[in-house]
């Protein structure tokens, strides 16, 4: 016999039950498919900063400290060394060119100058004595020779006549070779003695030459043997402040060693010292900008100093135009130096972002404002306010540029 099969009937627990599962499991692989993955963070708009995107003039330039300095410093290094006798100033006097400071005392250099005045009289008494032998013997020599051209024309008369009465037979022939040999020994005599004339002429001439140069030789050395003794009253080479003078009476001073200096204070320059990272961006003829009692001031880099030490490099700068008045020598100023021209670009805010991004990637902020997401940009040149953007935002955007030291496995600021 037949039975009636009964279909089974679900109950509203069931289908509600499975209702519910269904649509979780569709939600979790909907969000697995389309859903946010990134990491995110929950993060107070009160603790970062947001900055916005701006384009207009940018310049840049890099923070520089220098110290105020005399734009001339002179160092007082004694040539001669000696004795301190005499003390004329003190440290701190203000000085014109030419004022005595300090007089030194030197034995060995007076008996040098003694010695030396000695051998110039020396040799100019020997110079005068050499060109008065030299005349003397000139007038002797030029008196010879009257005499012998007297002999001369006196021997050629009776040459010629004792020649004619010869030819006549009127002499021996002996009498008149001997007056022809008389004539031709006086002839060869005169020009023997006018070749002695010549080498002894020659010979004085050259004489008094070397005691002539003797002279002017030892003259010089006297004359810079008495420069030195001149040199022993050190003085001012430039009129200014003696700021230092390292000096005492009685105290013994060497050759070279430097006893003072003196600085002109009615000018100065600063010397700054910089990063070694801008050496290749510096040079003369560049500008800065200082502030100094509420008021700007301009410089400009007059040299440029190559060597680095202590991973920095020195510049000297001069002040444009005027110089500030009441500022003094080793006081400490903060320059702006500029590296480039003024020109129109798009740039944003400086940040702690920057030590954690190396400028690589910052947060925008959404425009709902809402959350704000991770972008690769590029940055350029900077200054102490603001990065110069090269690629990666636009102006009016607002970024995150508050330190990023929490976020850097971070994709995404959810902000409340």
């Amino acid at each position: 016999m037949d039975r009636k099969i009964e279909q089974k009937k679900f109950k509203p627990k069931t289908i509600a039950l499975y209702t519910v599962s269904a649509l979780f499991i569709l939600f979790v692989m909907y969000n697995f498919i389309f859903g946010d993955s990134s990491k995110k963070l929950n993060v107070d708009k009160e603790r970062i900063t947001i900055s916005t995107v701006q384009k207009g003039p940018f310049q840049e330039f890099t923070p520089i400290t220098g110290t105020v300095q005399p734009i001339e410093t002179f160092q007082l290094d004694v040539s001669d060394g000696g004795k301190v006798q005499k003390k004329y100033v003190e440290e701190g006097a203000f000085l014109n060119v030419g004022d005595p400071i300090i007089l030194l005392d030197n034995a060995q250099l007076r008996l040098s100058i003694i010695y030396n005045e000695a051998n110039v009289f020396q040799q100019i008494n020997n110079l005068r004595s050499t060109r008065l032998s030299f005349q003397q013997s000139k007038l002797s020599l030029q008196a010879s020779l009257l005499q012998i051209e007297r002999d001369i024309h006196s021997q050629k008369r009776l040459y010629e006549t004792n020649k004619k009465m010869f030819e006549k037979g009127l002499i021996s022939e002996i009498e008149y070779l001997n007056s022809k040999d008389d004539y031709d020994y006086l002839v060869n005599h005169k020009a023997l003695t006018m070749e002695t004339y010549k080498q002894d002429s020659l010979m004085r001439s050259q004489q008094v030459e070397q005691l002539e140069k003797s002279v002017t030789t030892l003259e010089g050395n006297l004359l810079i043997t008495k420069q030195q003794l001149e040199n022993l009253t050190v003085k001012a080479p430039i009129s200014g402040q003696l700021t230092a003078l390292n000096a005492e009476i009685g105290e013994s001073i060497a050759p070279g060693e430097n006893v003072g200096q003196i600085d002109k204070v009615d000018s100065f320059k600063v010397r700054a010292n910089i990063d070694e990272h801008w050496i290749a961006r510096v040079s003369p003829g560049q500008y800065g900008e200082f502030t100094f009692n509420n008021r700007n001031y301009r410089m400009v880099v007059k040299t440029v100093f190559p060597q680095v030490t202590g991973g920095t490099f020195q510049v000297d700068m001069l002040f444009v135009d005027i110089v500030p008045e009441g500022i003094r020598r080793g006081q400490t100023v903060h320059i702006k130096l500029e590296l480039g021209e003024l020109s129109e670009a798009v740039f944003v805010d400086r940040g702690g972002f920057y030590q954690t991004t190396g400028g690589q990637w910052i947060f925008v902020v959404d425009p709902s404002g809402e959350f704000a997401e991770r972008r690769n940009i590029r940055l350029g040149r900077q200054n102490t306010q603001s990065f110069e953007v090269l690629e990666g935002l636009k102006p009016g955007e607002q970024v995150v540029t508050s330190s990023y030291d929490n976020y850097v496995e971070v994709e995404k600021l959810v902000l409340k």
